[in-house]
């Protein structure tokens, strides 16, 4: 059986990779294949090419061709101006994750029956989470589901310059009047238009009109409406009258989904030790780690080389991310080495996103002692240091203690997935 690739760098990594398995699924397929070649083939780097197979249909999603999308233009509707959707951002492609559950659950209720359930819907959270991409996959559902409605997205930016050109022009009424006929109107980062009276005013007036006419109203914020204190009361009560849902910072395992969804989508392949060590050191923004991901892949291509735990690192710097890095140092293999006992309890403390003080202090609760049981048979494995010293580092515990959490930590391993899971991960960081 002769397999096509793009390049040399894909050969490699099937090779290495993935050899004796594609081998076991091709005489699985025909007995008689008695050896797999792989020929480098340039023109499947070509998207029309005949004999590139979309590895996305293995995952049972559809191919858009991401790549090839236009840049969003503006659309109007009824003389309201819009932002045209982004064809990547849809309900399907968002990774919720455990934390974002609920959020998703509400898009999708109110793209099913816009109008009639969780009117309007609110959604809050920090910068980079995913609210834009959650605002906008509700509209294209919305316009999937019922063609004919008439779905409007735009900035609060918009929304503003549109009412400013409406008073310059003494138009006001007209500006109203265009919004009647509107079935979805989706506003992003309401909260700018704190201290704007005349803004406030005039999106009052068009949220009693479409709310009125069991139109649906989505909108978005950093903040929950009871914080926006730079609005007026009226608005901050309806934006709180209809569901209000936080979009919170996604898990490592939500991030390493989604730096998988996104390697499927640039179809490239990237060693998972990478993939996990970009989401280990990148977790306040969902668009930063996207960001990370391309920036290593598109270098390395240059480079025609692949991403490495080096490569990342050198992006994370100069991105002045310095200090997620500190206390660990790259080794000549590029793996991550911690020196001490210090560099394993800080990133330990990282990983199950808690302070030094938690892992080293007095508290006994579950979600503490296994973190911290974990650190010890971590450091006794990493670093050989004697029970005794290992006790020292953690409010001069005795040896015994730390026995114990280790010989706890063994047993452990044997069973319990998620254990397992944590510490190897995290040893494959630390470098044992």
């Amino acid at each position: 059986m002769t397999i096509g690739v793009p390049n040399h760098i894909v050969r490699g990594f099937i090779r290495n990779r993935h050899e004796a398995q594609i081998f076991q699924a091709a005489q699985t397929i025909d007995p008689t294949v008695k050896e797999v070649k792989y020929e480098v083939m340039g023109s499947l780097s070509d998207q029309d090419h005949p004999n590139k197979i979309d590895l996305k249909q293995f995952n049972g999603q559809e191919s858009p061709k991401m790549r090839k999308v236009p840049n969003k233009q503006e659309v109007i509707v009824d003389g309201v101006r819009s932002k045209m959707f982004n064809p990547r951002y849809t309900l399907d492609n968002f990774i919720p994750g455990q934390e974002n559950q609920l959020a998703m659950a509400a898009c999708k209720a109110v793209a099913a029956k816009p109008g009639n359930i969780y009117n309007p819907l609110f959604l809050y959270g920090n910068v980079g989470l995913g609210k834009t991409h959650l605002l906008q996959g509700v509209g294209l559902e919305v316009l999937k589901n019922y063609p004919k409605k008439k779905v409007i997205y735009m900035t609060s930016e918009r929304f503003m310059n549109e009412i400013i050109a409406a008073i310059g022009k003494k138009s006001t009424s007209s500006f109203k009047e265009k919004y009647r006929n509107i079935d979805c109107l989706i506003v992003d980062d309401v909260q700018f238009f704190g201290n704007k009276s005349s803004t406030q005013q005039e999106f009052f007036h068009t949220f009693n009109e479409l709310y009125d006419a069991d139109k649906q109203i989505i909108l978005s914020s950093d903040r929950p409406p009871s914080e926006l204190d730079l609005l007026e009361d009226r608005l901050v009560s309806r934006f709180g009258m209809g569901m209000v849902v936080e979009v919170l910072l996604p898990d490592f395992e939500t991030r390493m989904a989604i730096l998988n969804s996104k390697c499927l989508e640039c179809q490239v392949m990237v060693d998972r030790e990478v993939l996990e060590f970009i989401a280990y050191n990148v977790r306040h923004s969902v668009r930063e780690l996207e960001g990370i991901l391309v920036k290593a892949v598109g270098q390395a291509q240059l480079m025609q080389t692949t991403p490495t735990i080096k490569s990342v690192a050198d992006a994370l710097r100069q991105l002045n991310r310095d200090s997620d890095l500190q206390g660990i140092a790259l080794d000549s293999e590029k793996r991550m080495v911690a020196r001490n006992s210090d560099d394993v309890i800080d990133l330990v403390a990282q990983y199950f996103k808690m302070t030094r003080s938690d892992l080293t202090g007095e508290n006994r609760k579950k979600e503490v002692m296994i973190p911290r049981q974990i650190c010890m048979y971590l450091i006794r494995q990493a670093l050989d240091h004697s029970y005794e010293t290992i006790g020292e580092s953690f409010g001069g515990r005795n040896h015994t203690t730390v026995l114990h959490a280790c010989n706890k930590i063994i047993a452990q391993m044997k069973n319990d997935n998620r254990i397992m899971r944590d510490v190897n991960a995290l040893k494959r960081e630390i470098g044992v």
